[in-house]
Parts: C-alpha cells; sequence; structure tokens
C-alpha cells in the first residue's frame, strides 16, 4: 500500500458472520453496509478496526497491531485509537485516500439504582449505527481541513452528443461552506474545469480518464432520470421548481442530485445547510488548461507545496474566508471588463486611506469562518464555539461596515459593489443580540463541558443552576457537620462515579466506625474507608437531577440557538460580504505602495505593460535585490514576439510574468508594473519548462507536442500563448521545422497575441515573410571572458547561445569546457565557410517551387566573404544597409 493507492478493505474476502459474538456481530453487519470504507467502531473509550481495517490501519497510522479472541479458530486482528484523539488519525488516514465509518453507540447505558448501587441488567450488547461517512470530499472538521482551501465534492454526469464526444453536467459542494455550483462543458474542457476546481473528491463513471485527478475518484451512480432528479432538488430546496434557481441542463441536474445524495449518505441522511444550486457560465472565465495552470504556479507550486506560488505572493488577507475567495478569485479570471472594473475599483477606492484599511485590517484579524461554523452546526457537529463565531462574526462584521462608512465621506463616491457590501454587513443585528445575550463571555470547548449559555438568559435554565450549586455548599456545610458528630477533622466528603457521594476517612479511624448503626461502609482500600449515609444517597440523587436537569435544558436551549441561527438567511450573505472586505483590503494593501498599478482592461486588442515584474520570484529575492523590470508590448501591428537568448538569462521569468500579469488583471488585482492596457485574453496557454510523464509512457518531447497540439487547436484572435523552446527534444532540423511552422500558425491562422521564445536563431529571419512578428532577446555583455546576464529584453536577436558559459556557470570541469569552446570555434569556422545549413530559409525557397535542376557553384571572392562577415544586418540603418550594398557590388563586379 502506497500514499496514492490506499488499501481498499472491501475488496478482499471477508470472514464469514456465523458464530461471532453479538458484539462482533454487529461489526459484520455494519461493515457490509460500507465494505469500501475503514469502519471505526465504538467500544468504550476507543475506536476499534478488525480483521483487513486493522491491517490497513495499523501500517497507515504506524499503530501497533494486536489480535483478541478468535474467529474461526483464528485470532482477530484488530487495533484502536482513542476517542479523544481520533480527529489526528482520521486526518492521516484521510491525506492518505482512505474513507472512514464512524459507528457510535445509539442508545445510553441503563441509569444506576440508587441505594444498593447495582446496574439493571443489559441483555446484548447497546445498538450501534454508522452515524457518519468521512471521505476527502466531505469533511468538515478545521482539523480535517485547510482554512484558505476550499473543500470540494465534484459531481461528473455524461450526455451524448452530436459530435460524438460526450458533454458533461458538473455539480460540486463544498459541505463546509455551503457553496454549490454547476457546470456545463464540452469533453475537451473537462481538464480545465478540474484544474480550475482541484476538487478532493470526485463522483465519476469508471470509463473516464481524469487524468492526474483519476485518483480522487469515487464511484457513482447518477438518479434515473433527470426529471426525478429536477423533482427531488426542487424538494430538498422547499422550491415548487428548479427553475427557480436558474436553468440547468439534464446532465448538470443529475450531477448536483448526485452530489447531493453522497452528502446526505455521508451524514447517516442529514441534509446539510447548501445555499441553492448556482449554474456557472464560463463565458465569463478566462480559459486555462491543466498544463498552464501548472506552469504558472498558481495556487500550487509544481513541487506539490504552496510557498512560492501567485496566490501566497499576493495573499494579505486577515480570514480564511477572505483567503479562500482571493484563491477562487485567481483560479478563475473573468473576461468581463466590467466585472474586473468593479472589483478593480473597489480597493482603489480603498487604498487611498490607509488608516482605515488598517483598521479594517485589525478587525478583520478577531473575524472567525462563520461559513464553516454553519458548516457543522447544520450537520448537528457543531460546537458552543461555533455558535460564538457567528456571534464574533456579527459583530466583526458591524465593525468592519462602520469603518467603511467613514472613507472617503458621501455615499456617492463609494464604487457599487462597496454599496451593496455595506448592506449585507449591517444584517444579522437581532441574532447578534440574541447570540450575544444567551451566549458565556468564555465558551467550553465541548458541548458535555456545560457553562455556555450565560446566566439570566433562560429562567428555568438557572433554576437547575441554583439547585445544582447550592446542593453543593450544602454538602460543604455536611462535611463539617460529620466531621464534627464523629470527632474525625480528616473527614472528606467525595463523589464517585460507581459510588456516588460518600465520606472519605483514613482506613484506621474507619474501623471504629464500622460499627455505627447510621453509617453503611461502602469500600475500604489500604488508606482510606468510605461510608454512606441515607442523608448523602438522597442528597446524591437530588444534586444529580439537578444536575442533569441543568445539562438538559441547556442542550435544548443550544439547539434553539443553532436553529435560530440556521434560519437567518442574511447570514450567509454577511459571511460572503465579509469575505470580500478581506479580499478588497488585501489588494488595497498589496497597490498602497506604488509599486503595483491598476490596470486598464477593456475589450481593445491592447497588450502594454511598462516595466512589469514576475512578483513570485520578486518575493523571492527579497527587498535587499532589485529585480530587473521588463516593459512588453504586443500591440495588433506587433503581435507576436520572437524571443531568444541564452538560458540563466530570464527568458522564462518573462514569458511568465507576462502570462501572470494578465491572470492578476482579469482577476480585478493589482499587476507589479508601472502601467498596464490589456484586451480581454479569453484563453491562456503557458508552455514554459519541460517534463516527462512516464506514468502514461510519454517522453518530454511527446508531453511538449501534445501541448502544442491543444494550443494549435483551441487558441484563437484574442488568446495569448506564451511558449519556449518548441522543438527541443528532436534533432535540430526536425525541431526548427516544428518551430518555425508553429511560429507561422500563431502570426498568419491563429492570429493570437503570443510570446515565442526559442533557441532557434534562424527563425530570426521570419521578419521578411512574417510582418508582425517582432525580434527580442535577453541582453548579455561578455565582460573580460565571463558573461554578464543583464535581463533586460532589447530588441534585436541573439548572435549566440552562450551554452558553453552556461556550462562553466554550472560547474561543468574546466577541461571539458575548454574543449567545448575549441570545438565551438572550429564549427562556427566551418559554418561561416561552408554553405548555409538551411537552404529552406532562401526567400525564393518560402515563395516558388523548387525546381531540380542542377545548381552551379559559384565562386565568392575571399575579399567579399571577409566584408560580408563583417556585416550584421541587425545593426544597420536603412541608409547604411544600402550603402553597405553598394560596396558589395562594387567588389562583386
Amino acid at each position: 500500500m502506497t500514499d496514492e493507492q490506499p488499501a481498499r478493505t472491501g475488496a478482499s474476502k471477508r470472514p464469514s458472520p456465523e458464530g461471532a459474538s453479538p458484539a462482533m456481530a454487529q461489526w459484520f453487519a455494519l461493515k457490509n453496509e460500507n465494505p469500501e470504507f475503514l469502519l471505526f467502531f465504538r467500544m468504550g473509550d476507543f475506536y476499534e478496526l478488525f480483521f483487513d481495517d486493522a491491517t490497513a490501519a495499523a501500517s497507515a497510522l504506524d499503530i501497533a497491531l494486536t489480535a483478541r479472541g478468535s474467529h474461526g479458530g483464528e485470532p482477530i486482528p484488530m487495533c484502536g485509537v482513542p476517542v479523544g484523539a481520533a480527529q489526528a488519525y482520521l486526518s492521516r488516514l484521510i491525506r492518505r485516500g482512505f474513507r472512514v465509518a464512524v459507528a457510535e453507540q445509539t442508545a445510553t447505558p441503563p441509569s444506576k439504582m440508587k441505594g444498593k448501587g447495582k446496574v439493571a441488567a443489559q441483555k446484548g450488547p447497546l445498538p450501534r449505527a454508522v452515524v457518519r461517512l468521512i471521505t476527502p470530499g466531505t469533511l468538515t472538521e478545521d482539523e480535517l481541513l485547510e482554512p484558505g482551501r476550499s473543500n470540494l465534492l465534484l459531481a461528473l454526469v455524461a450526455e451524448p452528443s452530436r459530435r460524438g464526444l460526450p458533454e458533461w453536467g458538473a455539480a460540486w459542494i463544498d459541505i463546509s461552506t455551503g457553496q454549490f455550483e454547476t457546470a456545463r462543458c464540452t469533453d475537451a474542457e473537462l481538464g480545465h474545469l478540474l484544474a480550475r476546481l482541484d476538487p478532493a473528491e470526485i463522483l465519476a463513471p469508471p470509463d473516464r480518464d481524469l487524468g492526474e485527478y483519476d485518483l480522487r475518484r469515487t464511484p457513482g451512480e447518477p438518479p434515473s432520470s433527470p426529471d426525478t432528479a429536477r423533482a427531488r432538488l426542487a424538494e430538498s430546496f422547499h422550491v415548487a421548481s428548479l427553475d427557480a434557481f436558474g436553468t440547468f441542463s439534464d446532465a448538470e441536474t443529475t450531477a448536483a442530485l448526485m452530489a447531493v445524495d453522497y452528502v446526505k449518505r455521508s451524514q447517516a441522511g442529514a441534509m446539510p445547510r447548501l445555499t441553492p444550486p448556482m449554474p456557472q457560465e464560463d463565458q465569463d472565465t478566462l480559459g486555462l488548461d491543466p498544463a498552464t495552470r501548472a506552469s504558472l504556479d498558481l495556487l500550487r507550486a509544481r513541487d506539490g507545496g504552496t510557498e512560492h506560488t501567485l496566490f501566497a505572493t499576493v495573499n494579505r488577507t486577515s480570514t480564511a474566508a477572505g483567503a479562500r475567495m482571493l484563491a477562487s478569485w485567481i483560479a478563475a479570471p473573468l473576461t468581463n471588463p466590467a466585472r474586473i472594473a468593479a472589483r478593480q475599483a473597489c480597493w482603489d477606492w480603498l487604498r487611498h486611506d490607509s488608516v482605515r484599511a488598517e483598521n479594517l485590517r485589525t478587525i478583520l484579524r478577531s473575524a472567525p469562518d462563520i461559513d464553516r461554523a454553519l458548516g457543522r452546526l447544520s450537520v448537528g457537529r457543531g460546537q458552543p464555539r461555533d455558535l460564538g463565531a457567528l456571534r464574533d462574526g456579527i459583530a466583526a462584521a458591524h465593525l468592519a461596515a462602520t469603518e467603511l462608512t467613514r472613507i472617503n465621506g458621501s455615499d456617492e463616491k463609494r464604487p457599487e459593489l462597496i454599496k451593496r457590501v455595506l448592506g449585507d454587513l449591517q444584517e444579522c443585528a437581532a441574532l447578534h443580540d440574541e447570540l450575544n445575550d444567551a451566549l458565556a463571555d468564555e465558551l467550553p470547548a465541548r458541548l458535555e463541558d456545560g457553562g455556555i449559555i450565560a446566566p439570566g438568559y433562560d429562567e428555568e435554565l438557572d433554576t437547575h443552576r441554583t439547585l445544582r450549586d447550592d446542593s453543593r455548599r450544602i454538602i460543604a456545610s455536611l462535611q463539617a457537620d460529620y466531621g464534627e458528630r464523629f470527632g474525625i477533622t480528616s473527614l472528606k466528603i467525595r463523589h464517585h462515579a460507581q459510588l456516588g457521594y460518600v465520606i472519605e476517612v483514613p482506613a484506621a479511624v474507619g474501623a471504629r466506625l464500622r460499627s455505627r448503626e447510621d453509617l453503611q461502609f461502602r469500600q475500604g482500600t489500604a488508606s482510606l474507608a468510605r461510608f454512606a449515609t441515607e442523608e448523602l444517597s438522597a442528597l446524591d440523587a437530588e444534586i444529580a437531577a439537578a444536575a442533569e436537569c441543568a445539562a438538559t435544558r441547556e442542550r435544548q436551549v443550544f439547539a434553539a440557538l443553532v436553529a435560530r441561527a440556521l434560519d437567518d438567511d442574511k447570514l450567509p450573505a454577511l459571511a460572503r460580504a465579509l469575505a470580500l472586505t478581506d479580499v478588497i483590503r488585501s489588494c488595497a494593501s498589496l497597490a498602497a505602495g506604488e509599486t503595483w498599478c491598476r490596470p486598464v482592461v477593456d475589450e481593445s486588442e491592447a497588450f502594454e505593460l511598462v516595466a512589469c515584474r514576475h512578483p513570485v520570484v520578486e518575493a523571492a529575492l527579497g527587498s535587499g535585490v532589485r529585480f530587473a523590470a521588463n516593459s512588453c508590448s504586443l500591440s495588433p501591428e506587433k503581435r507576436v514576439m520572437l524571443l531568444t537568448g541564452p538560458n540563466m538569462a530570464g527568458k522564462s521569468t518573462f514569458l511568465r510574468q507576462n502570462a501572470l500579469a494578465v491572470i492578476l488583471a482579469q482577476a480585478g488585482l493589482p499587476v507589479p508594473a508601472t502601467s498596464a492596457h490589456l484586451g480581454t485574453v479569453d484563453r491562456l496557454f503557458s508552455r514554459v519548462g519541460a517534463a516527462d510523464d512516464l506514468a502514461r509512457g510519454r517522453s518530454t518531447f511527446m508531453v511538449e507536442m501534445t501541448e502544442t497540439a491543444a494550443i494549435l487547436n483551441q487558441a484563437g484572435p484574442r488568446s495569448l500563448v506564451v511558449v519556449d523552446e518548441i522543438g527541443r527534444g528532436t534533432s535540430t532540423l526536425d525541431g526548427l521545422s516544428i518551430a518555425w511552422a508553429v511560429l507561422e500558425a500563431l502570426h498568419s491562422n491563429l492570429r493570437c497575441r503570443a510570446i515565442f521564445a526559442t533557441h532557434f536563431h534562424e527563425l530570426a529571419r521570419l521578419t521578411e515573410s512574417l510582418p508582425r512578428l517582432s525580434l527580442h532577446t535577453m541582453a548579455v555583455r561578455d565582460w573580460k571572458g565571463q558573461v554578464v546576464f543583464l535581463h533586460e529584453v532589447v530588441s534585436g536577436s541573439a548572435k549566440r547561445s552562450w551554452g558553453v558559459h552556461v556550462a562553466k556557470l554550472a560547474g561543468v570541469p574546466a577541461p571539458v569546457v575548454e574543449r567545448a569552446s575549441r570545438l565551438l570555434k572550429e564549427l562556427e569556422r566551418e559554418h561561416t565557410a561552408g554553405p548555409q545549413p538551411l537552404p529552406l530559409f532562401d526567400a525564393a525557397s518560402s515563395s516558388q517551387p523548387a525546381h531540380n535542376e542542377p545548381s552551379s557553384e559559384v565562386s565568392i571572392p575571399d575579399e567579399l566573404r571577409e566584408k560580408l562577415a563583417d556585416i550584421d544586418p541587425d545593426d544597420l540603418s536603412p541608409r547604411e544597409a544600402l550603402s553597405a550594398l553598394y560596396a558589395l557590388k562594387k567588389i562583386a563586379t
């Protein structure tokens, strides 16, 4: 078993339940209902696991595997974890891909018979049932979740289309926050959707390859018909028709019900708090395929970490909900300029009032996660501090609203989105007052601990508490009375779980008390003797009844408060407004230093970035190192940039920073540049860096060609393509031919904006036939035999690759570097002296058919050859070029 392939415990042959003890018979029944789950079987203070479950869990958790009893003549493998520490063990199992069924006792043990200390007879074990299924996509506990990341369960249902390939209905739920959305997409777009959502668990048919997400698949059965799905979903959300929430395709509807049914099953039939399903229209979202997301390290780096990512670099949020919203903006940038401008207007308005922005940060830092608190309360796993989170979250929202109203004076100056946010932040005042009156200032971690409801809120609860607490005072008085009556100053009255309230005296003293008729000897130890009296037994029953009544009433009041909170339909909107406020403040903080700009994003074909920087690289360098900013212009007249230059000079950084600028701009965020003007991009393709896919039998070159094919088949005039070294991994002529053809297609067929980085310097000659191609290179200086990379993009093309110098920097042994240098000089001399190796670049060959006539060799005078070698066409002005041409003609004739 590995982390990627957890044991499926239901797959192996199970022992027969015949002859099992009553408790094990319960285990067999529950295990047969959930064969694909590890069964956490509650026995006292432990969750026990048996048979194959125990073997798998012991290995995954690195705990002892033991045995108990026997079954069929063989010992039963078992292991267990304490109930109090179960969350930590569950977290490890879920991260390793297991799913867990939790079986609890569904009845309480019978109460003790007072007086004689006997317990009522119990025939057979207490009844047990699976109360919850824990899977990667149905988590609610903070210990099992990442605070700043959504945890999505995705359901996929295919429906046939006229084009042959299926179309997909998708529905995803975050049970921890109540998020519920749907979408439809083509088969080709499904990978884009998976990459954008990054779901924790996927209900999908077994015959659809999910790529890198295949290990997150869980078998799912869609409902029998779309009509059934529509009716059941409408019933679940208490509406007459699903049309009340929008227009859904049949596949979307069946996927939505499949997700809801799976969630309900995981909660033992209970329906959690979910927002109504919301259909997502993808035409307003920037297209980003999985390879592009991986190339740009948006939310996760290529090594799986989160540190050196775009999200980590721009994140200044103070709340978990704000971080999740910001991540969703980066994962799904917009293509609608009006929606982009609405987001920009908010942080641009706020950044000019640094005092209020800092006050907001202080307020938000104390704001709890309302959405996830509501999620736990809605499935019956809420604790007192979850209600406290609602109270404190609403208070933070009201304070945030107050600060926002003080910024820049009049209401007319506020952006429209801020006005809507203010309205939502000021809601739920009645609920806040109720919770503030009802809840104690210091709340316990668990409901069982008591002390949740503040004194004075509930009269009945106060009565029970008074009786309970006065009884404690009576006990203290009675202890003093008994001590004086029996002449024993060391006498104590203590409570024991089995005996109730008893008198405790030293063993030596207890010997003379056994003869007293008013005392009942209950228990003796080496150092103590314990006695009871009729008075103590009666008081014990009275105190127990009062404490139980107080605990019962407190649970009732708590349940009523939970119901009141869940019924407040303004609370989810307030939580979203608080998260949005946090994101706006985060953006304002990012833009406050004047090194990040508000970009202009419109429907034009513009692409102008002035002094743009790579935000992740700049952050990694730290404040002590200056990042070399570069501008980029892909105007309609020169929409394709051919970028040459050596490795280590910064080509990859330049490529990625322009792609990241588009993502930030269209997400509505600040951009790290002096200024930016971008016409909206509908699809972004980034192919920077290379990797193989050995698991699928694909070489680096095959992966590159597959990704290149995706670009050529999907990019259009409004797309942006940034590619690095197309054609590597094969022979020089093959690679050059492929790079040339791809560059022509991007320029002339797709007519998209593109930055095409290459080591094939011969491609620079294509400017003669591709009028919208501009030449740029990375500036390099050779200083006294040492290569200095300036990390600047300048006009022109590279004259050499500097590969030998890079090898030297990399630590290649000096003899090898020197040998390579000598070989390079020989090859360059042969290349200059011999015929051009690529006759296909002749001007005539690109426009005229080839002829089979033998060509006669032309003798070139040495003087002419030397003169040609000294000329660099890229450095000549038109007048200088004309003069050079006359000089050459004079020599030749």
